[in-house]
């Protein structure tokens, strides 16, 4: 195995499985920490998937390091700290104590932090962060309910976070290519924030720092590793990703707990083009009068040959006043909760085919399912795959399942996601 990764949130370790699928390496996604005997005589890569975006800088730091020191119990090489496209964090953390943890493990050195990735709208320039052209303050980010980003200046913000030098390799450095970004890389900083534009910049920055013992970074950034690994020597060729997944036959379901931009525009659509749904109330749910039993009865009535969608996804000032009344964090564990024994049901009931929307709902949804490995299948939108995972919960039963960042997908993705099931 060559590469070993630690994601801080599910469906950002999906994300980074189906970037290293997509260029050639056979990568597998562990949810939380892989078993000693996981086989991985055929894999190059290892992505585990934790839950440390937003739990306190200590225990992310310890998570992150125990999920470290297994993936070198099975032979990772390099390791990769993957985190949200759009840089989530707060001044505490989770990102810079991390990062220097896992340094400190690998020997020290420099490493760089880059959550670029174009194709879904991220750009980095002079070490500004941009979401679909807007600089990062200003985009619906600003209203995240447990990291808002004030800041698009990347540099100050990881340095908020580290006492280690903060430094930068900007877009006149990566345009001259590869030797000249490695050369950067002795500038004198610890942590470089790089700029990249375009998906040819990412390219040359995973040829520049593919031998460094640590890279961290979105999934955009992975995209070069896998050619530089073959170039390097380290693997013998690259293998081309699957078309289409084959799902075993089953009931379809939609869990929607996000309420970004993104998954608010997609359950719209959804709900425009005739699917049966169901909105998930967080007060409702605080005073008993919604429960998963209500949830569960609601399904058992819906039609079997068509997915349905249950949802909490809502705009920014609902959610603020909800969080004004439960407490930020307790708005969002309540429907976590309940999303999850909703999903804990759902084989038994012969539910094969499941979409999830939100990073937090998808770790609920997955604990609930005790679902360990995932084989990675076709991508459906950018940064967002079909998975395989057999559920322990219900013993026997497969089940595809498509683990959806709350900002990533097109409006339709609801809708045309199934197209890609055989």
């Amino acid at each position: 195995m060559i590469l070993g990764c630690i994601a801080d949130d599910l469906t950002g370790a999906t994300d980074l499985a189906l970037m290293l699928t997509r260029e050639g390496l056979r990568t597998v996604q562990s949810t939380g920490l892989p078993p000693d005997d996981l086989d991985v005589a055929d894999v190059d890569a290892v992505v585990v998937a934790l839950k440390s975006r937003t739990i306190p800088a200590k225990d992310a730091v310890s998570q992150s390091l125990a999920a470290a020191r297994a993936l070198q119990r099975l032979g990772a090489q390099r390791l990769f700290f993957k985190y949200c496209s759009t840089f989530d964090s707060t001044d505490a953390g989770n990102i810079g104590p991390v990062a220097d943890a896992l340094l400190d493990l690998t020997g020290g050195g420099v490493t760089i932090a880059c959550p670029a990735f174009p194709r879904a709208g991220r750009t980095i320039y002079a070490g500004y962060l941009f979401v679909n052209g807007v600089p990062l303050n200003e985009s619906p980010m600003k209203d995240h309910p447990l990291t808002p980003m004030h800041d698009a200046n990347l540099m100050r913000v990881l340095q908020r976070q580290t006492k280690r030098s903060v430094g930068l390799i900007g877009f006149d450095v990566v345009e001259r290519g590869a030797a000249a970004v490695r050369d950067a890389l002795a500038g004198g900083a610890i942590h470089f924030i790089v700029d990249a534009i375009a998906d040819a910049h990412l390219r040359v920055i995973g040829a520049a720092t593919a031998h460094l013992p640590l890279i961290t970074g979105g999934s955009g950034v992975a995209m070069g590793l896998p050619a530089a690994y073959r170039d390097a020597g380290l693997l013998a060729q690259l293998t081309p990703p699957p078309e289409r997944l084959a799902a075993p036959a089953g009931r379809a379901a939609i869990l929607a707990g996000s309420c970004s931009a993104a998954t608010r525009g997609q359950v719209q659509a959804a709900i425009a083009a005739g699917l049966p749904h169901l909105r998930i109330d967080p007060l409702e749910i605080a005073s008993g009068t919604q429960t998963a039993q209500h949830v569960l009865q609601w399904i058992a009535r819906q039609p079997q040959d068509k997915p349905f969608l249950v949802y909490s996804s809502d705009d920014p000032d609902a959610v603020r006043q909800v969080q004004q009344r439960l407490g930020r964090a307790q708005a969002g564990t309540i429907v976590e909760d309940l999303l999850g024994r909703v999903a804990a049901a759902l084989p038994a009931q012969g539910f094969t085919r499941l979409i999830v929307a939100g990073g937090e709902t998808s770790g609920a949804v997955m604990q609930a399912l005790d679902a360990g490995v995932l084989s990675i299948g076709p991508e459906i939108d950018p940064g967002v795959p079909w998975t395989l995972a057999r559920p322990r919960v219900h013993a026997g039963s497969a089940m595809a399942l498509a683990l959806k960042s709350g900002n990533f997908g097109a409006p339709d993705f609801f809708l045309k996601a199934w197209d890609r099931l055989a």
